[in-house]
């Protein structure tokens, strides 16, 4: 090794990340803490081995890079038309008028326009990584308020682009803000055409060409030429390299090779982006953060409650039920990794003091911190909120689900149904009337309501016209055979499969208009029939095929008259 030196660093930045990123996981703690911890412990400014910024820095600058290209694979224009409402309308409204309140407040404590506007766009975003690590551990990505609260985040990943875009601008001196937004638009449009253009007619015959080869290494070469390639052309026309990679991400979305290069990307992003925080935390000044405890509580406690209250009275404008609203506000109070990215370039640039940063970078990593606690406070006023006033009116928490399956009856088989459903990612809403086990679900954040599903009101206020399929678990025959009725008059065309007693139930369910009936009896006989048939030596296929041919005569070959043993 011609630097050992240069060794050492590199041993000491892994030993930091194996060491200190599993422990704090295990506490629960995101992993961006540990990496600026990690940084910290390394940095000038605690005792014990330093390491020299210069390498980690230019290779921490492709981790921002690759992160961006990671969450453009993440937006195809499929998944921005579905989610449109809350993304373009809620996630809009709460980065335009958290920054601008941010930013006014920075203005009025003396900070310069430029510095004031880029504070207050960089602490208008939340931790995408945190707040989507929690609703991944909770199952709550389904519920009402997890969709919203990603759909917010995307709008925030959409933003960082155009505010990454502007930070050169803002630095050169003399140019007016409404000058730079307006170039930054200009040179962000062509970008988007031209890029598109080369897509279309460049990257996506080159990738078919690569994989016709069947050599994984270089398609993961392609990957990296395509990412940093891209990045290159967008920052030698004057815009960042993080413009260049978003739009090369968003360019592969939607192509058949999407998730193979997701794959390849991820350990280099993954890397060089937990290296990025580390030269982040290099940079804490941990006996100045002390001195200045009490103006970083301030400040983060303030960042916390102002965020939540502004989010929170934009989503009840926005429709949304008051336990929702709570959640959606708390979840989203604390600041995001981008903000670091900013900062570090911002404070680069001279558009931020040092010291401003500094207290700045507090601050966000302080609120990311507490983001489980708050989410877990969050979880419980919501419960509170619903125990004191009733379940909010599913009408307006499913106002925007489509193509989810209906649940009538929330008991042992209605939630086994769930939980499958739940495992492949498919949306549904549940009807039940028993108040406690409502209760139940909803304190777990489930889309579970209380409700008749034989009525034709609750049944439209569950979006029975956007469904794809209704399932009928209530064990009661009579209201069962309602709501078959109700849920054929109100959606003629919908499958609905139903769960019946035995086999004269399941006759008057098909006569209702059920599509298919599963009789539950009958059912758990032809399953022992089929362990008696496998003991005796028949294979699988002669078993499944027997059965298929009692189940697609209805049973009739099971339908004898009933004995005293049945």
């Amino acid at each position: 090794m011609h630097d050992p030196k240069l060794l050492f660093d590199v041993l000491f930045l892994l030993l930091a990340a194996v060491v200190i990123v599993p422990l704090f996981q295990a506490l629960r703690i995101p992993a961006v803490l540990g990496y600026l911890v990690g940084g910290a412990l390394l940095g000038p400014h605690t005792p014990g081995p330093v390491v020299d910024m210069e390498l980690p820095q230019v290779l921490s600058e492709f981790g921002v890079v690759f992160l961006l290209f990671a969450i453009g694979l993440e937006l195809p224009l499929s998944r921005l038309r579905a989610m449109r409402r809350y993304i373009f309308g809620l996630g809009l409204m709460q980065v335009v008028l958290t920054s601008a309140a941010i930013a006014a407040v920075a203005y009025a404590l003396g900070e310069d326009v430029a510095a004031s506007l880029v504070i207050g766009g960089m602490l208008a975003f939340s931790s995408t990584a945190t707040v989507l690590k929690l609703l991944v551990e909770r199952g709550e990505t389904v519920a009402r308020f997890g969709r919203v609260s990603v759909a917010v985040l995307i709008f925030q990943d959409l933003a960082v682009v155009p505010l990454l875009t502007l930070l050169p601008l803002l630095a050169g001196g003399g140019t007016s803000i409404p000058w730079a937004l307006a170039l930054a638009g200009v040179k962000a449009v062509a970008a988007i055409g031209a890029i598109m253009l080369l897509g279309r007619f460049v990257v996506r015959p080159v990738y078919h060409f690569v994989a016709s080869a069947k050599s994984p290494e270089v398609f993961t070469a392609t990957n990296l030429l395509v990412v940093l390639a891209v990045a290159w052309l967008t920052a030698e026309a004057g815009m960042s390299m993080a413009l260049g990679a978003f739009l090369a991400g968003m360019l592969m979305a939607d192509t058949a090779y999407r998730h193979q290069v997701e794959a390849d990307i991820e350990p280099f992003r993954g890397l060089l982006l937990g290296l990025f925080f580390m030269t982040v935390g290099m940079t804490l000044d941990l006996p100045a953060m002390l001195q200045r405890a009490d103006d970083i509580l301030m400040v983060t406690a303030a960042l916390l409650v102002g965020k939540s209250i502004l989010l929170f009275l934009l989503c009840r404008l926005s429709g949304l039920g008051l336990a929702t609203s709570l959640r959606i506000g708390l979840l989203l109070s604390q600041g995001g990794e981008f903000a670091f990215v900013l900062i570090g370039k911002a404070t680069r640039l001279e558009v931020l003091e040092g010291e401003t940063g500094l207290l700045l970078s507090s601050c966000v990593a302080l609120s990311m911190a507490v983001t489980p606690l708050v989410g877990a406070i969050a979880q419980r006023l919501a419960q509170k909120v619903e125990a004191r006033y009733g379940a909010e009116a599913f009408g307006v928490e499913t106002s925007d689900i489509t193509g989810h399956v209906l649940i009538a009856g929330y008991g042992r088989v209605g939630r086994a149904v769930a939980r499958l459903l739940r495992t492949h990612d498919i949306p549904y809403v549940a009807l039940d009337l028993d108040p406690q086990r409502v209760a139940a679900a909803r304190a777990e954040g489930l889309p579970v309501y209380y409700g008749d599903s034989s009525q034709i009101g609750v049944l439209r206020a569950a979006g029975i016209e956007r469904a794809r399929a209704a399932v009928i678990t209530v064990n009661r025959p009579d209201m069962a055979e309602r709501a078959v009725e109700a849920i054929r008059r109100a959606a003629p065309r919908l499958a609905i499969a139903a769960r019946a007693h035995d086999l004269d139930r399941g006759a008057r369910l098909k006569k209702a208009g059920a599509s298919a009936v599963v009789p539950e009896t009958l059912e758990a006989s032809l399953q022992l029939a089929s362990l008696v048939l496998r003991t005796a030596g028949l294979d699988a296929e002669t078993i499944d095929r027997s059965l298929k041919s009692v189940r697609d005569r209805g049973y009739d070959a099971l339908s004898e008259p009933a004995g005293e043993n049945d």
